[in-house]
C-alpha cells in the first residue's frame, strides 16, 4: 500500500477574504432618459462639498480599515467612470472624485464558496534556502459571489524533513490591475500586473474579458524551461464565459507582470490541458481530454497554437469508467514522464491516479496505477461538490511528491507521495 503522507494543515473556503472590485451598471441612454451611470454621476455631482465630504467620510468610516489603499481604488474606479461619461475632472474635487468612485465599487468576498483545485511550482526566489529546502508558489481556484472563479496565490516553504509551512496571508487581499487601466477587455491578450506594495500571497487574479466573465477556472502552473535555458512560469486555465469555454494561458517571469493569452487550434475549445514543463524533441506538447473521456498528447510548433492529439489513455479501471482526466503537468524523472490522472467512478466519484510515460516518445504508456492512489476518505466526502479529490499540479521534492489536492472543492490539503513507491504500484 502506498504510503502517502497527508498533513494536518488544511486551507478552507472563507468569506472574510474580501476586496474591493468594480460594481457594473448599465451606461447606455435608455430613449430620452440618461444613464444609470450619468444619473449617478450627475447626483453626486449636485452635492454641496459639506455634503460630499460627509458621505465619503461615512464609506471610509465603514471600509477604509477592511481592504488596501481604499483611496487609491475608488481614484482608479473614479478615473475609469470619467473616461465613460466623458466628464472633465480639473475642477472637481478629490473627496468627490473619490465618493465617485466609490458608487461604482462593492465589496466581494472571492473564497465565500468554494477553495478547491490547487496547483504548484517553485518559487522564483530560493535565496536563503538550507539545502534540501525550497520555497513553494501554490495556486488556487477561489469561487466568490455568483459562482465566478479565480485565481489566488499562496508562497510557502518545503523543509528538508517533509514539513510544510505557509506565509501568512496579509490582512488584506488585492487584485491586478490591467495595463490600460480598464476593468473589462472584450478580447486577446491582456496584460494585468501586481501592485509592487501587495504580497503574492494576498493576489487575486479576477476575470477581465469578455470569454472570462464566468470565471477563470484550473489553472495548471508549471515551471517551463525555454530552449535558451531560461525560465518562464506558464499556467494553463479554462476561461469561461457563462456559455462556452476556451483555454488560456497565464504567463509570468516574476510573479508581478503577467500576460492573459487565448490559445487557438481545436484543442483549445476544451477544458483542462496541461503543458509538459520542456520541449520534447523539438515540440512543445501537453496533455488534454479532446473528447471528454480519453486523455490526448497534443504537440505543436508553439505554445499557444494546439490542434488534434493522439489519444493515449483510456478509462480502464472501475475507479475511472466514466472518464479520465489529468491531474497537472507531466512531472519529470529518470523514469519517464509521471503524470497524475483523475477518474470519474460510480456516484461521481473522483480520485487521482498515475502513470508512466517514456520519456524520449511520451505517447508510449509505460505503466498506470490500476487503483487510485487517493480517493475521498469518508471524513472528507462532505462540501461544495461531496466526494471529489483533486490537484492541478504537483511537484518533485527529493524522493517525494509534493501534493496539494481539493477535498469536495471546501478545502485544500497537503500530502507528500513517496516517488519509488508510486512508481512500483504500475504496471
Amino acid at each position: 500500500m502506498l504510503g502517502i503522507d497527508t498533513l494536518p494543515l488544511r486551507l478552507y473556503a472563507d468569506a472574510r477574504r474580501v476586496v474591493v472590485r468594480p460594481f457594473h451598471l448599465g451606461w447606455q441612454a435608455n430613449g430620452n432618459a440618461p444613464s444609470r451611470t450619468h444619473r449617478i454621476v450627475d447626483a453626486v455631482l449636485a452635492l454641496d462639498e459639506k455634503a460630499v465630504e460627509d458621505q465619503l467620510a461615512h464609506v471610509l468610516t465603514d471600509f477604509e480599515a477592511r481592504h488596501w489603499q481604499t483611496r487609491r481604488v475608488f481614484m482608479t474606479r473614479y478615473e475609469q467612470i470619467a473616461r465613460l461619461v466623458q466628464l472633465d475632472g480639473r475642477s472637481i474635487s478629490d473627496a468627490r472624485c473619490q465618493l465617485i468612485g466609490a458608487y461604482f465599487c462593492h465589496e466581494y468576498s472571492y473564497a465565500a464558496a468554494a477553495l478547491m483545485n490547487p496547483s504548484v511550482v517553485p518559487h522564483f526566489d530560493q535565496s536563503g534556502m538550507p539545502k534540501g529546502c525550497a520555497r513553494i508558489i501554490i495556486s488556487l481556484r477561489a469561487v466568490g459571489e455568483g459562482h465566478i472563479s479565480s485565481i489566488a496565490f499562496r508562497e510557502g516553504i518545503i523543509t528538508s524533513d517533509g514539513e510544510l509551512q505557509l506565509a501568512s496571508e496579509p490582512p488584506f487581499a488585492t487584485a491586478t490591475d490591467a495595463q490600460d487601466g480598464d476593468d473589462v477587455i472584450q478580447s486577446g491578450t491582456v496584460e494585468i500586473f501586481r501592485h509592487n506594495d501587495s504580497t503574492l500571497s494576498g493576489t487575486v487574479i479576477f476575470p477581465i474579458t469578455a470569454a472570462q466573465a464566468n470565471g477563470l477556472e484550473d489553472l495548471r502552473l508549471v515551471h517551463f524551461e525555454h530552449d535558451d535555458g531560461s525560465y518562464e512560469w506558464i499556467g494553463t486555465y479554462t476561461a469561461y464565459n457563462g456559455h462556452q469555454i476556451q483555454s488560456e494561458m497565464l504567463r509570468t517571469r516574476d510573479f508581478r507582470q503577467f500576460e492573459m493569452v487565448p490559445m487557438t487550434g481545436s484543442a483549445a475549445r476544451n477544458k483542462g490541458m496541461a503543458l509538459f514543463p520542456r520541449k520534447v524533441n523539438d515540440q512543445y506538447m501537453m496533455i488534454g481530454r479532446q473528447d471528454g473521456e480519453n486523455l490526448y498528447l497534443i504537440t505543436s510548433d508553439t505554445l499557444t497554437d494546439w490542434g488534434e492529439g493522439q489519444r493515449i489513455l483510456t478509462p480502464l479501471f472501475d475507479w475511472e469508467l466514466v472518464q479520465i482526466g489529468n491531474c497537472g503537468a507531466p512531472i519529470e524523472l529518470d523514469e519517464g514522464w509521471l503524470l497524475l490522472t483523475h477518474g470519474v467512478g460510480a456516484m461521481r466519484e473522483y480520485s487521482i491516479g498515475a502513470a508512466l510515460l517514456d520519456k524520449n516518445d511520451p505517447s508510449k504508456v509505460i505503466g498506470r496505477t490500476r487503483e487510485p492512489i487517493l480517493a475521498a476518505s469518508d471524513d472528507e466526502r462532505e462540501g461544495y461538490v461531496p466526494n471529489v479529490v483533486y490537484t492541478c499540479g504537483a511537484m518533485k521534492h527529493g524522493d517525494q511528491l509534493f501534493m496539494p489536492y481539493g477535498v469536495a472543492d471546501s478545502s485544500v490539503a497537503f500530502s507528500f507521495v513517496p516517488i519509488k513507491e508510486l512508481l512500483a504500484l504500475m504496471d
